[in-house]
């Protein structure tokens, strides 16, 4: 897998055809994307779409804008509200009561265990996973002032901002990729933290002012790229998404997802992990930090290209063995005494 960032700003076609089967399956029923609503996931929606068509030329398809509660409540950190899984529910309910067929997703916004009643149909090819620092001021987090204000809703950013610089003063940051670049514009921070890939899709990579990239700091399991949920055993369905399916993405990011679920990780602990194609194979490198006290751990590890789970639960292993354990049980904790979720 490249580290390069992905040039793609927007959906481009795929030149991939579609199956006998997909064909046979069209017929005039329209296909209904459900996505959230921010201008990073319609166009995720739309992307899919784009691709859709191109690989099934005659297809119908709708898309079904819908709010989360995830969208909704921006007053919060996103740890004490139940996490990234709140990004998904509403859209599940969709597909549930028969009102959409499938539903786009951030694939690290999606748990790392689905309910059986869904399964990911398809992860197409990951674009830049890298994080990006952006600010109007300071090119790089070394610039930043002693005291400096940065932004970011994510522990795994956190806890690796303080472990670079113990002195920032990291503060929380919700809202659409648009939200968050407003309130850097206006001067409510001196630095945020995204993810690269959005900022590119949205035209914005111009905001980007240097790459946070492995090995030095790690992105979060699967980010950059985008799945497709739907309805577990509607085949007329996973015939029409196989041709999206991008083979070495999902070899990566299923080790990357097998890390994590391993660490029995959520929303509430730092995890981050991120794996390559290597000539030999794979290399998964992952780390298990404090949000708190910047306290990092890291492993890494190869594997053979046809056992990505196994990957993942070695470097996962190797974690445990420093004592990931005990990290992960006081964020577990801190969790439970708030009362929180911890899917996501």
């Amino acid at each position: 897998m490249s580290q390069s960032r992905s040039p793609a700003l927007s959906p481009q076609p795929s030149a991939l055809g579609g199956s006998a089967a997909a064909d046979s399956a069209l017929g005039s029923t329209p296909l209904r994307i459900a996505t959230r609503q921010s201008a990073l996931a319609l166009w995720q929606a739309r992307h899919v779409e784009s691709r859709l068509r191109s690989a099934h030329p005659g297809l119908a398809i709708e898309l079904i804008p819908l709010s989360t509660r995830g969208d909704l409540i921006l007053d919060r950190p996103l740890a004490e509200i139940g996490g990234k899984g709140l990004f998904l529910k509403e859209l599940e309910v969709a597909m549930l009561e028969g009102r959409a067929d499938i539903a786009v997703h951030s694939l690290k916004d999606v748990p790392m265990e689905l309910d059986a009643e869904f399964a990911l149909g398809a992860v197409l090819e990951r674009a830049d996973a890298a994080d990006a620092f952006v600010s109007n001021r300071f090119g790089r987090i070394d610039e930043l002032p002693r005291q400096a204000r940065v932004g970011t809703s994510s522990l795994r950013r956190q806890a690796q901002l303080r472990a670079l610089r113990p002195d920032l003063i990291v503060l929380d940051l919700r809202g659409n990729v648009g939200t968050r670049l407003n309130k850097l514009d206006a001067g409510d921070y001196d630095a945020i933290i995204l993810a690269c890939a959005g900022l590119d899709r949205l035209g914005e990579a111009s905001r980007i002012r240097s790459r946070l990239e492995p090995p030095k700091w790690l992105p979060a399991a699967a980010q950059g790229a985008i799945a497709i949920e739907y309805r577990s055993g509607d085949e007329r369905v996973a015939s029409l998404l196989k041709p999206l399916d991008d083979a070495d993405t999902t070899r990566c990011v299923t080790a990357e997802r097998a890390l994590t679920r391993h660490l029995q990780g959520s929303c509430q602990v730092p995890i981050a992990a991120y794996c390559i194609d290597i000539e030999s194979g794979l290399h998964l490198a992952g780390l298990v930090g404090d949000a708190s006290s910047g306290r990092l751990l890291r492993a890494e590890g190869s594997g053979a290209a046809d056992a990505p789970d196994a990957l993942g639960r070695e470097v996962a292993e190797l974690l445990l063995a420093q004592g990931a354990g005990a990290m992960l049980g006081v964020a577990g904790s801190r969790a439970e005494d708030q009362g929180l979720r911890t899917k996501g």
